[in-house]
């Protein structure tokens, strides 16, 4: 299969590749530079300069493949075009640029999706997009079948899952591959990296209220395995969740940073957390447990690689080297 993918050169998409080249596809990946050039064609893949703000670019792609995996989001302010970042940073009142940075980041991965799907319409090929559990209901188990919560906390993404399922009715073959928090292997933790990053500075690993809200977690290379299956096997429609270990209590996550940084583990108030966590304080307050039970059945796909807690000690001794 013909496979175009973003963020090709990603912490997921790189191992996305890998897993593609390996069983045989011909892969194209969308890179920003010629550095990341030359590291994808290492892999055996052949690189397309532009970002995803380049519609012109990804049409011309998408239309040349059989299939589309999308990984890429812009999570830094330098990652958009000038004019972007211009319009996040004078667009309106200083205190409301993070929300204004995400409404844009959010507006370009739709327009991105949307010229995806109306490429692959006439060939109706395959799009599979990746997702944050974090845009799914708080506070009870997530399945498959349940829709993303525009009132959740990643709930502003609701709207490109959205926008890939739209082109089911066209025929594309559109499937969504939800992730957690934390995707890691042993040199990064998805956003428990930067957890670690937050106790090394204030000499401090914190959780809010009794650490008992619940996150998940998922080896990067797992997590690779389950987008090529979901663009070979998916059903179009479908919901998967790349989630191997689906409610690990925030608290656990905390003791562990704590005893190897040889730190206090300190309970937050809400108030206090916010103070404490800054940007990233809404999501370590987020009760994210995550089931993938029905993912497994359905594609065969079972977790082989390091729990979180195995990677988080293998990152931590080396760190502390």
């Amino acid at each position: 299969m013909r496979v175009f993918i973003t963020g090709a050169t990603g912490f997921i998409g790189s191992a996305i590749v890998r897993s593609l080249v390996h069983t045989g596809h011909e892969v194209t990946g969308l890179v920003r530079s010629a550095n990341a050039a030359a590291s994808l064609e290492v892999l055996g893949a052949r690189a397309c300069r532009g970002t995803i703000e380049d519609l012109h670019v990804l049409r011309r792609a998408a239309a040349a493949a059989d299939g589309v995996i999308h990984t890429a989001f812009f999570h830094a302010l330098s990652q958009g075009s000038p004019g972007l970042r211009v319009r996040i940073m004078f667009g309106g009142r200083p205190s409301n640029i993070v929300q204004r940075f995400m409404t844009a980041a959010v507006g370009a991965e739709r327009r991105a999706i949307e010229t995806f799907g109306g490429a692959l319409e006439a060939r109706k090929g395959s799009l599979v997009i990746a997702f944050p559990t974090m845009a799914m209901a708080q506070g009870r188990l997530a399945l498959e079948t349940d829709s993303a919560d525009h009132g959740a906390v990643g709930g502003l993404r609701a709207q490109s899952e959205e926008a890939a399922l739209d082109f089911v009715r066209t025929g594309v073959s559109a499937t969504v591959v939800r992730l957690p928090p934390s995707v890691h292997d042993e040199n990064r933790l998805g956003l428990v990296t930067r957890l670690i990053e937050i106790a090394r500075k204030k000499r401090i690993s914190s959780f809010p209220g009794d650490g008992a809200n619940r996150w998940g977690a998922v080896h990067r290379l797992d997590a690779s395995r389950l987008f090529r299956l979901a663009l070979e096997s998916g059903e179009a429609g479908a919901r998967y969740h790349a989630v191997a270990e689906e409610d690990i209590p925030f608290r656990h996550i905390a003791e562990a940073i704590g005893r190897h940084l040889d730190v206090p583990v300190v309970p937050l108030s809400v108030g206090d957390a916010a103070r404490h966590f800054g940007w990233l304080a809404p999501f370590v307050c987020a009760d994210n447990p995550v089931s993938s039970q029905a993912t497994r059945k359905r594609l065969s796909w079972e977790p082989l690689h390091p729990q979180l807690m195995t990677d988080l000690n293998a990152y931590l001794s080396n760190v502390r080297r």
